[in-house]
């Protein structure tokens, strides 16, 4: 595909909220959360991923999702999503089904980063997910499932395409309308990611095939044009550059919603979000947290032109 027939329009999906938060050190306290979260809505998102319903004692950054939930004040056309890791979090979160839009379930793609993950084999983890997705469906909520290590993992190295492939057809098969592919530890590259995403989206008919990359190493943004070139119209990332994967140490941040959206404004794709609140988000996030981020349009700000 070449440059002139790249898509015109992509959908981002924010998760900083939830992925980013659980991997601080501390917990932000929740009026803080409330507000950052608040300012994504201004900024054009319709797709928020807030909280997770798993144990607080496991990770305790989102022990206040329910608050938040009840706290937060965005536009009404913003679907909020909720993470489950199983068919108990699932029970719990249903409790407050009126608080959210959609339910994640997800999977690794490498049976040891699933082990050292969720603490279950992959066949262990799709079973329940099979059932859970047939469960999130019946309750009239959209199915959306993640398979991290999509790319590769540290500690099995390559991942079979053909395999989470596989596992991305069991989950539309269960009732997933939407499915992520997570660069966990940033071992994607450009030539894999455009070959792995044009496979996907032949796979996938009728299902949002979604991009989901980090910047471990510096690649994160080539590979979400990558995968842009292979017709993708569909990503997550995170304000800040937030986030990476507690399984193992040194796995840094997504990649950073506001260089994202830099880039493929620049590009003229529309993202339908406002960069400059996107900024100021993030900004925002860094004057909570207390140290510098590392995305660089917190630094520069948008590009400007000076005829």
């Amino acid at each position: 595909m070449t440059t002139t027939a790249l898509p015109k329009k992509v959908q981002i999906r924010e998760v900083g909220p939830r992925d980013g938060f659980q991997n601080e050190p501390e917990s932000i306290p929740t009026p803080d959360k409330v507000r950052l979260i608040n300012a994504l809505g201004a900024a054009g998102f319709k797709r928020i991923e807030v909280a997770s319903f798993v144990r607080p004692d496991v990770i305790p950054q989102l022990a206040d999702g329910v608050e938040v939930l009840q706290q937060i004040d965005v536009p009404k056309d913003v679907r909020l999503m909720v993470l489950v890791p199983n068919s108990k979090g699932l029970d719990n979160a249903l409790r407050y089904r009126d608080l959210f839009h959609d339910v994640v379930i997800f999977v690794s793609g490498s049976e040891t980063h699933n082990r050292k993950n969720v603490n279950r084999t992959i066949a262990e983890t799709m079973a329940d997910n099979e059932v859970m997705a047939q469960r999130i469906v019946a309750e009239g909520l959209k199915c959306a499932a993640v398979i991290a290590t999509s790319f590769g993992c540290p500690f099995e190295g390559h991942v079979d395409m053909q395999h989470v492939l596989d596992l991305a057809e069991r989950f539309a098969a269960a009732g997933a309308t939407e499915i992520g592919f997570g660069d966990t530890t940033g071992m994607c590259n450009p030539a894999y990611s455009r070959a792995f995403f044009t496979r996907a989206l032949e796979r996938l008919s009728g299902v949002e095939v979604t991009a989901h990359f980090h910047n471990t190493r510096g690649q994160g943004l080539a590979n979400a044009y990558a995968a842009l070139e292979a017709g993708c119209t569909s990503f997550e990332s995170s304000f800040g550059e937030l986030g990476g994967c507690p399984v193992p140490a040194g796995s840094t941040g997504n990649i950073a919603t506001e260089d994202l959206v830099s880039m493929f404004h620049e590009m003229g794709v529309d993202t339908g979000l406002d960069l400059g609140n996107v900024i100021d988000a993030a900004r925002q996030a860094q004057s909570v947290l207390g140290r510098k981020l590392t995305s660089h349009s917190i630094v520069a700000g948008p590009v400007t032109w000076h005829n």
